[in-house]
């Protein structure tokens, strides 16, 4: 029996370090493409939590903040990701949100879901009641931390503002305009993981190159393209010759056998007229 139950506690170990491993080679952001009914006009008036490395949205009706070179956003009891103000939104695990995230104060949140009554609004949720055991046995001391050690405050892309309405760009030009005006780049391991899954997808510059310029066809190409197939130039009189060629032939035949039959009756008749004589 005592057999039994230690086999159990290794097995139990075994599935606990393949679950843990598991956990930290999965991706915390999904790719962006999930809407969550945020739909910003024109980029947000962000402000500084204070003694956090964490901006907050104060004119707006949602739960939404900006750390670490992204925006984040609480709703539906779910956290939400972006590169760009607008969205694309994606899912975020609750093991994978960065932790300043998790611990800014109740009062910061502009939209606070109903279990939010009665918690402090100086201090951070309470992720690891709401989350479960599980949950706060991986991120462990997740809410104790040394006030004089915060991090600076990511610099705001304020470059975005001058995309807004129909100037807002799609998903495939945004990783390569932020690239290309935002230099900063994150602290969190899971933020730079995920900027390097956008790189990966994004094309290089010498193949986006490539794709712009308009490829060069051939005379052949071309002519197939417009529905003519071209031939070479001499070969067009070769065929033609040898077209003609039997017709020439069966002319000159019928015209030799013409003659021989004029030859023909011309000797009967003679023959005829010598027929007469005698």
């Amino acid at each position: 029996m005592q057999r039994i139950r230690y086999g159990f506690i290794v097995l139990a170990m075994l599935l606990c370090s393949v679950t843990s491993a598991e956990a930290e080679v999965s991706v915390f952001i999904g790719t962006p493409h999930v809407s969550i009914g945020i739909n910003l006009p024109v980029y947000p008036q962000l402000v500084a939590v204070p003694g956090y490395p964490v901006y907050y949205a104060p004119q707006l009706q949602a739960n939404y903040f900006f750390y670490d070179g992204m925006y984040w956003v609480y709703q539906d009891d779910n956290w939400y990701a972006s590169s760009w103000y607008n969205g694309p939104w994606g899912f975020v695990e609750p093991y994978y949100v960065p932790l300043f995230v998790l611990r800014v104060p109740v009062r910061y949140y502009r939209q606070p879901p109903v279990y939010f009554r009665g918690w402090p609004q100086h201090a951070p949720p309470r992720w690891g009641h709401h989350w479960g055991p599980e949950w706060e046995r991986q991120r462990s001391g997740w809410d104790q931390w040394q006030r004089s050690s915060v991090p600076k405050r990511a610099p705001l892309p304020t470059y975005q503002r001058q995309y807004s309405g129909e100037k807002y760009p799609q998903v495939e030009k945004q990783h390569e305009i932020r690239s290309q005006q935002y230099r900063y780049q994150p602290r969190e391991k899971a933020v730079r993981e995920h900027f390097q899954q956008l790189e990966q997808r994004a094309p290089a510059p010498a193949q986006r190159e490539r794709e712009d310029e308009p490829r060069r066809t051939s005379p052949r190409q071309q002519d197939d393209r417009d529905g003519v197939r071209s031939q070479p130039q001499q070969r067009g009189p070769v065929i033609q010759e040898q077209r003609q060629q039997p017709d020439a032939v069966q002319r000159e035949q019928k015209g030799s056998r013409s003659k021989e039959q004029e030859k023909e009756e011309e000797r009967r008749d003679k023959e005829r007229g010598r027929g007469r004589n005698y």
